[in-house]
């Protein structure tokens, strides 16, 4: 099975930064998406920033210029790098990542378990 780890979150003033890591394991033939969703209090989670396989990246407008996602293949990691970070950046994050396992019906799609982003100061 896979499954995905998720760390990096915590308190910080605003204007800071955080750096969320996502971790996939498991019997994966290949990824192709990785991507950041967020869910605030009272809010509906919503898509922060995405990569696909060919390393093309797209981000929410709130986001955009601030935020920066990456990936290490080699590791099965994504990345985002927060800075600039506001108070109403604070949300639980949440980490899903899509692609292909070995063996039989091998589509998968997997969500970590969250990591808690505190804006304030």
């Amino acid at each position: 099975q896979v499954q995905l780890v998720e760390s990096g979150g915590g308190l910080v003033q605003p204007g800071g930064s955080l750096r969320l890591s996502c971790a996939a394991s498991g019997r994966i033939f290949s990824i192709n998406f990785m991507g950041w969703y967020r869910q605030a209090p009272g809010k509906e989670r919503e898509a922060v920033a995405g990569t696909t396989s060919v390393s093309s990246t797209n981000y929410a407008d709130s986001v955009k210029g601030r935020f920066t996602i990456s990936r290490d293949n080699a590791k099965n990691t994504v990345y985002l790098q927060m800075n600039s970070l506001k108070p109403e950046d604070t949300a639980v994050y949440y980490c899903n990542v899509r692609g292909l396992r070995f063996g039989l019906a091998g589509n998968f799609e997997v969500w970590g378990q969250g990591t808690l982003v505190t804006v304030s100061s």
